[in-house]
């Protein structure tokens, strides 16, 4: 084998289809023929079930390889396949041809019972186990050369019908096949990791297939073994070998194959051979015990029962290891539980969920997409993701992302379960989402105060601190002159008392612009004519038509009112214009908030000051929004939608 080989090469699906075609009609074939001849129940009819286990499993298995890619091991699978239908036939028929004689050929079919089976099978675990890996083969070539050895010397000891010499080769076979397990193991704890996945179940599967042929080596009547013993240890090495070989390759994804097995399949399928053992197992049971009628019925019921608990132990144990944790619901959710629970952070409740979704359904990565943050990976993401929609109450909210390992499917178990785990995720991320909210609402309420603090900071220094110390020098020269100069002193004291009323008075305009107190007396109609009245008396024009409800709760109420306090304010300032027209209005959506003026509207260059940049943060705090738009009739026009809140009624 050369890197060249781990390419991945067109398959062969008409060559695949013929092996398939011929391991099964052969199989088939050969099973009509025992069921019309009816042979006694024998050593030989337990071979049989064996070689038509081989030629039904093997030929699916080789198939689906060499649909894919002609590797040799899929054609060494074919050669068992087919091998083991040919023998199955080469029993069958003689069967049938002593029940009707005159069948032509019964004889020569007969000889290929015994010798039809050799190479392929004796293939799977000499020659096989070296094979199954993605790399150059190295010093492997000298036990894929030994295995091909054995196979050849053991079939030509088995054509020449000699007893010692085929002992002697098969012991051999079968410390070589413990050989080519323990490389295979030694591969599964030392060899490249990206192959070490199913290492483990094809070096057990292929020490159990050697170990089935140790009956074979004893002397006749060494040990009084049941006539089944051997076969019913091929039987149960062939339950291990073949899956184990799918799942090295297709786990690995070696060869290039992308062939991905429903979970709720294998699931089945492991299920319904556990079931076929459980019902052999009693039919045998029947057959073995003694005592006729109602004896025998009890001692297989009994058995049954024995082995019933072992069935529904062993069928849990299938669905654990098919489906993780995910197959006790129960597990899972106070495994989820304990994140929500314990968490410190949204990071830390993201990463839980989606490692012990990974673990759970045994999965090789879970990606957790929110909108305007970096994904949450666990695991290292591989090819073909699922991807489910995060909704929260209809909303969406981001994306699970999951990749299976290689030759696995979700299937519709798989998919059921990872739906109702998405809801979990989906509430988390909800939870995040919310939780950012906060904090960029916290983030922005704390700029809004700093903002506000600045503004009666500036106002205070260089409005009302200049003021009074003006003040302050006034009355002392008042002081100084009213000795000397009563009339003066006089005079000035009137000055600085005009001065202190348009200091009292902008005092009273910076606390109505802040929070006015007609605002939570009267609501936002009146504080909005009172401010209207007020920059009357500056000169300016500010006409409402209000059209809101009265009933307003005071968040809403106090950041309406600083929106059109601020929208007013830059108008008569600075858009050149002085008049401004405030609308008020109430639907379905909330209230809705509009100043427009017959300025000069803004200008390309005009960049976003501090004003408007507390409107929109008092609008957005409330989940609301806020535009400023020039129309093309020239002008400003400032528009709010605060949404509902809770309507607070008044006294």
């Amino acid at each position: 084998m050369s890197p060249s080989d781990a390419l991945p090469r067109a398959g062969q699906p008409r060559a695949a289809a013929v092996i398939a075609a011929a391991a099964w009609g052969t199989a088939v074939l050969a099973v009509a023929f025992v069921i019309a001849a009816r042979p006694p129940l024998g050593e030989g009819v337990w071979f049989f079930v064996v070689d038509v286990a081989v030629a039904c499993v093997y030929g699916t298995v080789a198939a689906l390889i060499i649909s894919r890619r002609p590797h040799p091991v899929g054609w060494l699978l074919a050669l068992a396949a087919v091998g083991g239908g040919v023998a199955a036939l080469g029993f069958g028929y003689p069967a049938l041809a002593e029940q009707r004689p005159g069948l032509p050929g019964a004889e020569l079919v007969s000889w290929l019972s015994s010798t039809a089976w050799v190479p392929g099978t004796l293939a799977l675990f000499l020659v096989v186990p070296w094979l199954v890996r993605d790399h150059p083969l190295g010093r492997a070539k000298w036990g894929v050369a030994a295995g091909c050895l054995v196979v050849v010397a053991l079939l030509v000891a088995q054509l020449s019908d000699a007893r010692e010499p085929f002992t002697v080769v098969l012991a051999v076979a079968v410390v070589l096949g413990l050989v080519s397990a323990a490389a295979v193991e030694h591969r599964h704890r030392r060899g490249p990791i990206a192959e070490r996945n199913g290492l483990g179940w094809l070096a057990l599967g292929a020490a159990l297939l050697a170990l089935s042929f140790v009956p074979l080596l004893l002397p006749f009547g060494m040990l009084p073994l049941p006539v089944w013993t051997t076969p019913v240890l091929h039987l149960l090495s062939q339950a291990v070998y073949p899956g184990a070989i799918l799942v090295a390759v297709l786990r690995s994804r070696m060869w290039g194959l992308q062939l991905a097995v429903s979970r709720t399949v294998l699931a089945g399928l492991v299920t319904v051979t556990l079931v076929a053992v459980y019902v052999a197992v009693t039919v045998v049971a029947t057959q073995l015990l003694p005592g006729d009628g109602a004896a025998g019925l009890v001692g297989a019921g009994v058995v049954a029962v024995a082995v019933q608990p072992t069935r529904l132990w062993l069928e849990r144990r299938v669905h654990r290891l098919v489906y993780g944790v995910s197959a006790s619901p129960d597990h899972v959710v106070r495994r989820l539980g304990s994140h929500l629970r314990l968490a410190e952070t949204t990071d830390d409740l993201l990463r839980g969920l989606a490692a012990d979704i990974g673990a759970a359904m045994r999965l090789e990565s879970v990606t957790v997409a929110l909108p305007g943050r970096e994904p949450v990976i666990w695991g290292m993401p591989g090819a073909h993701p699922v991807r489910v929609p995060l909704d929260h109450r209809g909303e969406p909210v981001g994306e699970l992302e999951v990749t299976l390992p290689g030759g696995e499917s979700l299937g519709s178990r798989g998919e059921q379960t990872l739906n109702d785990l998405a809801t979990v995720v989906a509430t988390a991320a909800a939870v995040t989402r919310a939780a950012a909210e906060v904090d960029d609402a916290r983030a922005r309420l704390s700029r809004a105060r700093l903002e506000e603090r600045r503004i009666i900071r500036r106002e205070i220094h260089d409005g009302l601190g200049p003021s009074l110390a003006g003040l302050r020098l006034g009355l002392q020269g008042a002081l100084n002159l009213m000795s000397t100069d009563p009339a003066a002193a006089a005079t000035l004291l009137t000055t600085l008392q005009t001065e202190l009323d348009q200091r009292v008075s902008d005092v009273r305009t910076l606390s109505h612009h802040l929070l006015p107190p007609v605002l939570d007396e009267l609501g936002l109609a009146a504080a909005l004519a009172e401010l209207a009245a007020r920059h009357a008396e500056d000169g300016g024009e500010v006409s409402l038509d209000l059209a809101h409800d009265d009933a307003l709760d005071p968040q809403t109420a106090a950041a309406a009112y600083a929106i059109v306090s601020e929208a007013v304010t830059n108008t008569l300032r600075h858009s050149g214009a002085h008049a401004a027209r405030v609308t008020t209005a109430t639907t379905t959506d909330g209230l809705h908030l509009s100043v427009a003026d017959d300025g000069r509207g803004i200008s390309e260059e005009a960049r976003s000051g501090v004003g408007t940049r507390s409107m929109r943060e008092r609008a957005e705090e409330l989940g609301g929004s806020l535009t400023i738009t020039s129309p093309t009739t020239g002008g400003t026009v400032v528009e709010a939608l605060l949404p509902h809140a809770e309507v607070v009624t008044r006294a």
